[in-house]
C-alpha cells in the first residue's frame, strides 16, 4: 500500500471532521431498515457505522438498546447493566439515546460519576468483579454491560457493543439475536420503543453513577507487580490518544506511587492532534507508527512509554532502542515472560492465538511446554478459557490481549491495553530489559520472522466466496518453494470457521479473510526466511485467492 503524503505528519484541519454536522446528522438522518449497509449488524466488536451513511444513527441505538432489554430479560440477567462510552463524537449522543431506553425499561444502569469515560477493559472488569459477587451467594443478580465505542476507528465513526455476563464481547448466538430483534424493531418504527427524558433518566432510581477508576485502579496489583514497578524508579510516558484511559493513568501513578507523564491529556472528538495513519485517514491506532508519532519523537525522555486506543482495549509500546514495538513480538515477548513468572495460575494453562498471529508464539510456547490454541479472528473466542483458567494469556496480532491475575482467575475478558501496558514496565522492572530487547533474545534463539499484512479489493461476492472456501477448493501443495502442511478454514484450536483461509509450511504461512465494512479482503503473512520469501508467500497467496474467486 502506498503510504499517504500526510502518514505520520499532523492532521491539517481540512481533513478534520465536522463534528456539529456528524451529531445532528445522528439525529436527523434515518437509515433504510431495507437497505443491508443501513441495518443493524454486529462484527467482531459490536455494531459500527457512521451518521452520515445512515449506518449509525439513533434509530439504530434506540433498536439495539431495546433489543437488549429484551434479551436481558429473556435470559434472567437482573443486576446491573455497567455502561461505558470512550471519546468518539457519535459516543456521547448514543449513551444519551440508550439511557433513556434503558431508564424507561426499569434497568438499573451504572455510569461513570460524572458522565466521564470507561475504558472497554473497566466495563468488563466491573462485570466480573460484580459477578464472581453473585456466585458467592448474594442475590443481586447477574450483571452485563454496554461499551459505546468504535475502538481505533476514525472519528466519524460510531460503535455500540453488548458484553454479557460472562464479561467479554458477545458471541454470534447472542449478537445475531440481537440485531435481529433490532432490524425487526427498525422497519416497525422506533416511534413505538419505549423511552424516557434524558434528564429524568439520569434522575431516575435505576440510574446510578459509579466510581469506575478507583475500583479498577485498587484492583491493578493484583494482576500486574505495581510494587516491583515502584520500587525500579523507571520513569513511564503514555500517550491515551484522546480516549477513555485519559484519566485513569494520574490515579495509577498516585496510588502506586509510579511516575507517569501523561504527554497528552487532549480530550477533542474531531482528534485533531492525532498524527496521520498510513493511508491518510486520522486512525487512533496505537500499533501504528504513524498514528504514535507523537509518543515515539519523546521515546528517549522515558524508560519505556505506551500508548491506547480511544477505549483502551489496545496496547502500543514503545522504547528507546526500537521505537514502537511490532505487537506481534510485543505478544511473544510478553508470553516469554508471563509463564515464568506466574507460579500462581495453573501448570497447564494454555497460550491463547489467533490464527493471524506471529508462528513465533508457537515456538516460545513450545520451549516452555505450555500448550497453544489457536482460534479465529476476534477476542470473544478467548473469553470462556480466561474464565475456566484454560487460557493464562489471550492475544491478537492486533495489540489486543488479556492474562490472568496472579492467582490465576479471570482479570478481564475482554482485550486491557492498561494492563499489557503496565505489565511492559514490569518486565523492565523485573529483568532489567525491556520488551524489545526480550523480543530480541528469543529471535537469537527461535529464529527472526518478517510479517506483514496487506490489503486487496474484493467485491461482495468475492468475500462471501472467500468466506466459505473449503481445504477441497485450494489446489495447491506448495507455498515459496517449500511444501504445504496445513489447508485451514476451520480454527485448529476449537474448530470455528475462520472465515477464510489460511495456508502453512515449515518456515512460512498466509491467511487470507474478507474485510467486515470494506470491499476489500486482508492478507496476513509471515516467513522466517527473510523478506524476499515473503514477499513470494505474498504474491503466491493473492493468486491462490484469486484462482479460488474464478472457479466459483
Amino acid at each position: 500500500m502506498t503510504v499517504h503524503v500526510y502518514a505520520g505528519k499532523k492532521a491539517p484541519p481540512e481533513m478534520l471532521v465536522n463534528v456539529p454536522r456528524l451529531v445532528a446528522a445522528y439525529y436527523y438522518k434515518r437509515p433504510n431498515p431495507e437497505d443491508p449497509a443501513q441495518q443493524v449488524a454486529f462484527g467482531t466488536s459490536g455494531h459500527r457505522g457512521t451518521s452520515f451513511t445512515g449506518s449509525f444513527n439513533e434509530d439504530h441505538i434506540l433498536a439495539i438498546s431495546s433489543a437488549i432489554c429484551e434479551y436481558r430479560k429473556a435470559n434472567q440477567i437482573s443486576g446491573p447493566l455497567f455502561m461505558g462510552m470512550d471519546t468518539h463524537a457519535l459516543s456521547e449522543p448514543a449513551m444519551a439515546t440508550a439511557m433513556e431506553v434503558f431508564a424507561a425499561a426499569g434497568v438499573n444502569v451504572m455510569v461513570q460519576q460524572g458522565m466521564g469515560y470507561t475504558p472497554t477493559p473497566v466495563i468488563s472488569h466491573a462485570i466480573l468483579t460484580w459477578n464472581r459477587g453473585a456466585e458467592t451467594g448474594n442475590a443481586r443478580g447477574r450483571a452485563d454491560g454496554v461499551v459505546i465505542t468504535p475502538s481505533h476507528n476514525p472519528p466519524p465513526d460510531g460503535g455500540f457493543k453488548y458484553n454479557p455476563p460472562h464479561g467479554g464481547p458477545a458471541g454470534a448466538d447472542v449478537t445475531d439475536a440481537i440485531a435481529r430483534r433490532a432490524n425487526e424493531l427498525l422497519a416497525e418504527g422506533t416511534e413505538n420503543i419505549r423511552r424516557m427524558p434524558y434528564e429524568k433518566a439520569m434522575k431516575a432510581e435505576t440510574t446510578h453513577e459509579y466510581d469506575y477508576i478507583t475500583a479498577y485502579v485498587n484492583d491493578l496489583e493484583n494482576v500486574v507487580d505495581m510494587a516491583a514497578i515502584a520500587k525500579a524508579g523507571l520513569q513511564l510516558g503514555v500517550d491515551p490518544l484522546g480516549g477513555s484511559a485519559v484519566w485513569f493513568w494520574e490515579p495509577i501513578a498516585e496510588k502506586y506511587g509510579i511516575s507517569i507523564e501523561v504527554v497528552n491529556k487532549a480530550v477533542d472528538p474531531a482528534f485533531g492532534f492525532m498524527h496521520v495513519d498510513r493511508d491518510g485517514k486520522i486512525r487512533m491506532d496505537c500499533s501504528s507508527r504513524y498514528a504514535m508519532q507523537g509518543l515515539i519523537t519523546l521515546k528517549d525522555k522515558f524508560d519505556i512509554a505506551f500508548g491506547n486506543d480511544p477505549d483502551g482495549d489496545r496496547h502500543g509500546i514503545v522504547t528507546r532502542g526500537a521505537g514502537l514495538l511490532n505487537p506481534n513480538h510485543y505478544l511473544s515477548a510478553a508470553i516469554w515472560y508471563l509463564f515464568q513468572h506466574r507460579p500462581g495460575w495453573p501448570k497447564g494453562a494454555a497460550v491463547g492465538k489467533t490464527l493471524v498471529s506471529t508462528a513465533m508464539i508457537d515456538r516460545v510456547a513450545a520451549h516452555l511446554n505450555q500448550p497453544v490454541i489457536e482460534v479465529p479472528v476476534g477476542f470473544k473466542w478467548f473469553v470462556e478459557g480466561l474464565l475456566d483458567k484454560t487460557f493464562g494469556f489471550g492475544g491478537e496480532e492486533s495489540a489486543g490481549a488479556s492474562f490472568l491475575r496472579k492467582d490465576g482467575t479471570a482479570w478481564t475478558t475482554d482485550k486491557d491495553g492498561i494492563i499489557m501496558n503496565l505489565l511492559a514496565a514490569e518486565m523492565f522492572a523485573k529483568l532489567g530489559k525491556d520488551p524489545a530487547e526480550i523480543y530480541s533474545e528469543l529471535e537469537n534463539r527461535f529464529g527472526t520472522c518478517v510479517y506483514e499484512r496487506m490489503d486487496a479489493p474484493a467485491t461482495r461476492e468475492q468475500k462471501e466466496t472467500l468466506k466459505n472456501l473449503s481445504p477441497d477448493d485450494i489446489r495447491v501443495d506448495m507455498l515459496a518453494g517449500e511444501p504445504v502442511t496445513a489447508k485451514l478454514t476451520k480454527a485448529p484450536g476449537n474448530g470455528a470457521p475462520i472465515g477464510g483461509i489460511k495456508i502453512v509450511s515449515d518456515n512460512g504461512w498466509f491467511a487470507a479473510r474478507p474485510s467486515g465494512t470494506e470491499e476489500i479482503y486482508k492478507i496476513y503473512a509471515e516467513s522466517f526466511k527473510g523478506k524476499d520469501h515473503l514477499k513470494k508467500i505474498q504474491e503466491e497467496a493473492q493468486g491462490i485467492v484469486n484462482d479460488a474467486f474464478d472457479s466459483r
